[in-house]
């Protein structure tokens, strides 16, 4: 059967900032010869700090990114020579959602189910259930999004990427900035649909705890670099934690990193 995902050598660089004027400094790569493969139905987790590269694999997967080599594939589809079949298949949460401020929750999830074809009389209902199970007020709904807080915020991003049942779910730090009751909702609204659809997560997160609850298998990635790949279980073997396994591999403290500047 064909992966959600495949990808072999895939490298993407970055332009480096700061430093003296007239001294050249040699981009970064932010995806250093990354390979992998994301089998149908299962939870991936991404797992670095701050600055490891896992938004970069996220964007060249969503086609938001084209890399510099390698190349990698959606259900088959090249993310860079068939976007438009790959975007088919796939919807993305960020931590850098992006909304129609002015408008209200109902609105913007209106506009986005319009993008994707649904025009059902039951969306309204089916909005206002993916908002209770997350936990967000209805009085909520109908307000405009500028008067949210972050974590209302991105509690509508997330039940904006469940509405158009997406066939592979790209989550790039999806409870940043929740609260820890709000992430434990998140959370179990991922579990539950994935019981109840056909979709595969790859989650990209720096929340240790966050990768062993969800995750089926965990890619460590540090310097745009696969550390390791394979589940949480094994990887604890000896009575580990994920922290240890990090340090083990990479020799430092598992801690945030200067943010990337694309080239």
């Amino acid at each position: 059967m064909t992966p959600a995902i495949e990808a072999k050598n895939l490298t993407k660089a970055f332009r480096q900032t700061g430093g003296l004027p007239w001294k050249r400094r040699e981009p970064k790569r932010a995806v250093d010869d990354v390979s992998l493969r994301v089998e149908r139905g299962s939870v991936v987790a991404v797992l670095g700090p701050n600055g490891s590269g896992k938004s970069s694999l996220v964007r060249i997967f969503s086609t938001l990114l084209v890399p510099d080599a390698g190349w990698a594939r959606v259900f088959g589809h090249d993310v860079v020579r068939q976007p438009g079949a790959v975007r088919r298949h796939l919807n993305r949460v960020s931590v850098e959602a992006s909304f129609f401020k002015e408008m209200s929750p109902w609105e913007n999830m209106l506009y986005a189910a319009r993008l994707y074809g649904d025009v059902s009389g039951r969306l309204r209902p089916r909005v206002e259930e993916l908002l209770d199970s997350l936990g967000l007020q209805r009085d909520a709904l109908d307000r405009p999004m500028k008067q949210l807080s972050r974590g209302q915020q991105q509690k509508v991003a997330i039940a904006r990427s469940f509405l158009t049942s997406p066939s592979l779910l790209l989550m790039d730090e999806p409870t940043t900035g929740l609260d820890p009751r709000s992430k434990r909702e998140v959370q179990h609204v991922l579990r539950e649909l994935r019981g109840r659809e056909d979709v595969t997560v790859l989650l990209c997160t720096h929340d240790l705890e966050e990768a062993e609850e969800l995750a089926d298998r965990v890619m460590i990635l540090d310097q745009g670099r696969v550390l390791a790949d394979a589940p949480p279980d094994q990887l604890k073997a000896g009575g580990r934690t994920l922290e240890d396994v990090f340090f083990a591999l990479s020799g430092k403290e598992y801690e945030a990193e200067p943010e990337e500047v694309p080239a």
